[in-house]
């Protein structure tokens, strides 16, 4: 699966997000090492510390049905007027990510499928933690 048809897929799960708190409506797409892919949004709590991002959504799916390898993940953000921007992980999804992924584990994000960046999982966590 291309880079442009996995961010597709991330935009499509905008839709789903549940952010009556910051309307950042997020959407991810994570592709498993045998070609499966998970979907995942984020959903928020007016307990802020029990919301869920979408990346963190995707990847328990995907773990809850016996998935452990992935190859990459793409995340994209609807703003509040609609208009479509990049995602960026948190620190606790770039190190949830760690515990599943290697270090050739690519995160795309963009505004559209014609300005898409990549990088690799150790670009954005250098040095994470893995026992």
């Amino acid at each position: 699966m291309t880079n442009a048809e996995l961010f597709k897929k991330a935009v499509e799960m905008t839709a789903f997000s549940y952010a009556p708190f910051s309307h950042f409506r997020v959407g991810a797409a994570l592709l498993a090492k045998d070609g499966t892919v998970f979907t995942g949004c984020n959903v928020e709590n007016s307990s802020y510390g029990a919301t869920i991002c979408a990346e963190r959504t995707a990847f328990v799916k995907a773990v809850s049905e016996g998935y452990k390898e992935f190859e990459k993940i793409a995340i994209v953000a609807r703003a509040e007027e609609g208009a479509l921007t990049e995602a960026w992980p948190c620190g606790i999804c770039r190190q949830f990510m760690k515990e599943f992924c290697d270090d050739d584990f690519v995160i795309i994000t963009g505004d559209s499928e014609e300005t898409l960046k990549t990088y690799t999982l150790p670009q954005l966590l250098p040095e994470g933690f893995r026992l």
